[in-house]
């Protein structure tokens, strides 16, 4: 069944706001009508978050006005042309901004066919703050996606069924193997955990290299992060999830994705909405939270850039400053950096940042290379550098 086009040209007024939403299941099938549309009328404006995946299909450059809270991997090369404004704000601040300076008139979304409606299948994010404002919500019905998200079918008399397009979530390819140095950080954050506290770790190869330092130790853990990718189906094939995993995107293989199924079919759904999974008190009460994130750069006092280079966009604030203030606040609770202590033969600690403070130094506990930890706790500035000096050698 192809995409209805009017129906979509329908809901949408002069000069209005789409949401588009993120994630690995965002409607890729309704990216060439939201552009059709978008250069008919000359008017209309786009807000998204984060696309993990290829953008192909969406034309930016159609819209009066487009903008992101999370540039990362699919928007990246975009936001440097100028075609999508990159917003900096923390992922746990969306749902205030979609319901203020940035709401949205219309909601188009992917979602798998329900016993009693549509429902969300990979991520929820920041989706069920755009439905709460009651706007309509144009659907693409996609039967491959998994049924992993909490919360209810979508609302009937919001919903607007554009037509099917099966294909399930972005599958982006596996993470490289980590190096020698990955997997050096991530023994050293392992020796970091003790049983029962709530993990959280970013994606990708670093990740992948916490993932494998934890099952080595056999550290057995709550899984509660922004984003979950294999890495989880990794904790719990070696039984080493003591509860439910908690996150708001799934982002990894066709494994992470049917794993998750089961578990939603099964009545523990895996996703849900950012004011669940990135509420500052929930995270930094008990279990204790352990919070393991990466950095582009770290400067001489233990400030964090995520963002970029000073010549390439790299990504955006996502959670990282949200986990890190609860796991700072976390009483047994740590906010630990991992981090190579070089990339591509440049040291990743700097003088100066290339961009931006994405979290500030008091929200760092730990700092963690190949050559070791440095816990900066109760240090004053001075004692903070010389503990940096010794995992950054040269």
């Amino acid at each position: 069944m192809a995409l209805d086009g009017g129906i979509l040209a329908g809901l949408v007024r002069p000069g209005a706001r789409i949401a588009l939403a993120d994630g690995c299941g965002s409607p890729r099938a309704a990216y060439p009508l939201l552009s059709a549309l978008a250069r008919e009328r000359g008017d209309l404006r786009l807000i998204t978050g984060w696309l993990p995946g290829p953008a192909d299909g969406l034309e930016l450059d159609a819209f009066a006005d487009a903008r992101t809270v999370m540039p990362g991997w699919g928007l990246r090369s975009a936001a440097e042309a100028g075609h999508i404004h990159a917003v900096p704000a923390r992922l746990a601040a969306m749902p205030a901004l979609l319901a203020g300076p940035l709401r949205p008139d219309v909601l188009v979304v992917a979602a798998a066919p329900g016993p009693v409606g549509p429902v969300l299948g990979a991520e929820v994010s920041w989706v069920r703050a755009v439905i709460d404002l009651g706007v309509p919500v144009a659907v693409v019905l996609d039967p491959d996606l998994p049924r992993a998200a909490a919360g209810p079918p979508l609302p009937d008399e919001q919903v607007f069924v554009l037509g099917d397009a099966p294909g399930g979530p972005y599958a982006p390819a596996p993470a490289a193997t980590p190096s020698a140095e990955h997997e050096a950080i991530g023994r050293h954050v392992a020796g970091l955990l003790t049983d029962g506290v709530r993990l959280q770790w970013a994606p990708g190869t670093l990740g992948a290299a916490v993932v494998d330092g934890v099952r080595a130790a056999g550290v057995r853990v709550h899984a509660d992060s922004g984003l979950l990718g294999d890495g989880v189906v990794t904790l719990d094939e070696a039984g080493l999830l003591l509860s439910d995993p908690v996150a708001t995107y799934l982002v990894g293989t066709p494994a992470l994705y049917a794993w998750a199924d089961a578990r939603g079919r099964a009545g523990h759904p895996v996703v849900h909405r950012i004011e669940h999974t990135h509420e500052p008190s929930r995270l930094a009460a008990e279990p204790p939270l352990i919070a393991v994130n990466t950095a582009v750069e770290v400067d001489l006092d233990g400030q964090v850039n995520v963002e970029g280079t000073r010549n390439a966009l790299v990504g955006g604030i996502g959670g990282h400053p949200d986990y890190a203030a609860a796991a700072a606040r976390s009483t047994r609770g740590l906010s630990v950096i991992a981090v190579a202590s070089q990339h591509r033969g440049r040291s990743t600690r700097v003088e100066h940042l290339s961009r931006p403070v994405t979290t500030a130094a008091h929200d760092v506990d730990v700092v963690v290379t190949e050559h070791g930890p440095a816990d900066l706790r109760g240090l004053d500035r001075a004692e903070r550098r010389r503990a940096l000096d010794a995992v950054f050698p040269g």
